[in-house]
């Protein structure tokens, strides 16, 4: 394998973030380039006054314009330190409580590979049960793809290996959609898993994420424990997860709302999979709308899951995003029956923990209704969150009393 290498030079006084491992370099830092800088270059970063700081891979083609992989200037970047990067994030795997492979545990799905937090930025791997779901969203990882995918096929034993380019990063990085075609079996046939004992059907192939929202796991649980007696409207629902725990755990009636059919059809065949009997209703609609719409007719509930997809794509859409959550969160604020139980959730990375408490806030004065939050929730630990990296951190969420 042949790689191109390069070195970047920084602006004055754009070394520190580096120095204290940040993983991304954007083109507005760097003072010049030398060398060859091409996609996937393996490319040596400079201070201003010339020390070395890091190492990462470059695509000068975009804004971010390097991602960073190590700190060490002895260590290269080749096929055997990807390989050793994969085996580190998967066994800090088998070492989390509750995770586990075969026939008869609860869970059997999880994610083994979580990007900047594992140090390998663009690369993001979920296991379910003996599918490996890969997704590349960094185009100069590209040269390295073969190699990590053997070493997952090596440690882990998956019978079938799915890779893909990360839908949301395939045209700020250029990526080509089939590009890693022949590194994937072919299967169309979907995935069963257990989640909590839970039984599921993961459509890897058409699916949003890599095919499910593995990253919710612990927060539906906890949830769960508040749906007993209760009415529930589930509000992005996807394919059923939320309303099937909170089934399980006594809920009395449920509404599941989201704009995808295919998606309600699975949620409507998960019900009858793990042989739930709660009545439950699913709707087709645009969220918002349908929010307004039971408003204006005098509905409430005891109970509101709202588990929207991303608002803020960019530091540019934040303010809009934040209304946006602001508005959906009033709305169900307005249909809880007194004493009723909001769940609530973003998973923008640009929006902060402080920001999402600040919705809130803004949310329930607009409500004129007394909000307690009661949780805080946030991702579970096979999403594991980098300390230099606050983008990492990127699903939050609360549980809120309404008086």
């Amino acid at each position: 394998m042949t790689i191109n290498t390069a070195i970047i030079r920084l602006k004055h006084g754009r070394e520190k973030p580096i120095v204290q491992g940040q993983p991304w370099i954007f083109s507005g830092a760097i003072e010049k380039w030398e060398g060859a800088p091409a996609v996937g270059a393996v490319t040596d970063v400079l201070a201003a006054n010339g020390e070395w700081l890091a190492r990462g891979l470059a695509n000068p083609a975009v804004a971010l314009a390097v991602r960073l992989y190590t700190w060490q200037r002895e260590q290269a970047l080749d096929a055997e330190f990807f390989a050793a990067a994969v085996a580190r994030a998967v066994t800090a795997r088998r070492a989390l409580p509750g995770y586990g492979e075969g026939s008869d545990v609860p869970t059997n799905a999880w994610r083994l590979i979580f990007s900047e937090a594992d140090d390998l930025s663009g690369l993001i791997v979920d296991r379910y049960a003996d599918v490996l779901a890969v997704q590349i969203g960094a185009a100069a990882l590209v040269p390295f793809a073969a190699p990590i995918v053997a070493e997952l096929r090596r440690l882990t034993g998956a019978t079938t290996v799915r890779v893909t380019a990360a839908e949301d990063e395939v045209e700020r990085e250029k990526l080509a959609p089939d590009i890693f075609a022949k590194l994937s079996d072919v299967s169309a046939q979907p995935v069963r898993i257990r989640e909590n004992g839970l039984l599921f059907d993961v459509d890897l192939a058409g699916g949003q994420k890599t095919g499910f929202f593995l990253d919710q796991r612990e927060n539906r649980k906890r949830v769960a424990a508040w749906a007993r007696g209760r009415r529930m409207l589930s509000a992005y629902c996807y394919t059923g997860a939320f309303e099937l725990y909170a089934a399980a755990a006594g809920a009395t009636e449920i509404l599941g709302l989201d704009r995808s059919a295919s998606a309600l059809e699975q949620a409507r065949a998960h019900h009858v999979l793990n042989k739930l009997n709660v009545p439950t209703m699913y709707e087709r609609a645009d969220v918002p709308e349908a929010l307004r719409r039971l408003r204006d007719a005098g509905k409430n509930f005891d109970l509101i899951v709202l588990d929207p997809p991303k608002f803020v794509l960019n530091r540019a859409q934040k303010e809009k995003g934040l209304r946006a959550y602001k508005d959906i969160n009033l709305l169900a604020m307005k249909l809880l029956a007194p004493g009723g139980v909001l769940a609530t959730f973003s998973c923008s990375g640009q929006v902060t923990p402080a920001d999402f408490r600040m919705m809130l806030g803004w949310a329930a004065a607009d409500a004129r209704r007394p909000v307690q939050l009661v949780e805080t929730l946030s991702q579970p630990p096979d999403h594991p969150v980098l300390a230099v990296f606050p983008d990492s951190e990127y699903l939050k969420g609360a549980i809120c009393r309404v008086a």
